[in-house]
């Protein structure tokens, strides 16, 4: 059995010229900075091709990485970054909420289990809606803290952003997500 080989062994094996060492970091990384970038870019096409730059310019810029922060951190800025710059270029499409709603397959409809999985996963798709309705700052923050289950100190990283900051952008996007919950989702909730 193969043993796993820690983020910072890959690093130094790829700086030393090994790429199958940077693949295996890709390999380890890749759905964390598609779904982060589909959280900002909204559009699958798009997360692929930002993940992808992401992981070009963490290859460019490998040999910066100081190992002061973890590499996954590291790389979520990088990919937070390329979101942005992605935006920013892009006139970003307004789609309707209908869009982004799939149904929830449970097998055996009539059970209680079924009846309480259906009701959790309605409740976690209106709350990805509800995300996707918030700006691409306070969305980044939400996913980061509460799905990515990144620290503040992290967050900070990833975000440029000073613990003050972080902790009051973090407080207000909870708040402006809950707006939105009690406006757009206030007869499903209760």
């Amino acid at each position: 059995m193969a043993a796993i080989l820690s983020d910072e062994i890959l690093i130094q094996q790829a700086l030393a010229g090994r790429q199958s060492a940077f693949a295996m970091l890709v390999k380890r990384y890749e759905q964390y900075a598609f779904t982060l970038a589909l959280r900002f870019v909204k559009n699958r096409e798009d997360a692929h091709e930002v993940a992808q730059d992401s992981f070009l310019r963490a290859f460019r810029y490998l040999p910066d990485f100081r190992g002061d922060a973890k590499f996954s951190t590291w790389l979520y800025k990088i990919v937070f970054s390329t979101s942005l710059n992605h935006l920013r270029k892009q006139n970003p499409d307004i789609r309707s909420l209908d869009d982004e709603e799939r149904p929830v397959k449970i097998k055996d409809e009539g059970s209680p289990d079924a009846a309480f999985a259906l009701e959790k996963g309605e409740r976690s798709a209106m709350i990805q809606r509800a995300i996707g309705m918030l700006s691409p700052d306070d969305a980044g923050i939400i996913t980061l803290f509460y799905l990515y289950e990144q620290s503040l100190e992290e967050i900070t990283q990833i975000m440029d952003l000073t613990m003050t900051n972080a902790k009051t952008k973090l407080s207000r996007a909870r708040q402006r997500l809950k707006s939105i919950m009690e406006e757009k989702f206030a007869a499903e909730l209760y």
